[in-house]
């Protein structure tokens, strides 16, 4: 099973029941695509770089999810659909990213 790294950016004006139908929805698209959520890193309102429809604010969620495949185009596809979500980035994880040079 291969790891990908699934971040989103999220409508910062979400309620919280809101907020729990989106992140219900987007564990349904990861395990619709065949994929297991491994982790949730849920970090909150940040401020962007740049204005993404005109709001400078973004509520962030990171998951790590194991796939076999390539489940990326299958679950970016379903969220981008989404009118609360902003961004989507599905990335391969790769164990030499994560090696310290000497």
């Amino acid at each position: 099973m291969n790891q990908y790294d699934l971040n989103l950016i999220l409508n910062p004006s979400l309620s919280a029941e809101q907020m729990q139908t989106e992140k219900e929805y987007i564990e349904t698209a990861v395990k619709n695509a065949g994929a297991e959520i491994a982790k949730l890193d849920d970090v909150g309102n940040r401020r962007l770089a740049y204005a993404v429809s005109k709001e400078r604010e973004g509520y962030y969620l990171m998951y790590t999810i194991k796939a076999a495949g390539n489940p990326e185009t299958a679950i970016a596809a379903s969220l981008r659909l989404r009118d609360n979500v902003r961004r989507v980035l599905v990335v391969r994880d790769r164990p030499e990213w994560k090696t310290k040079k000497a």
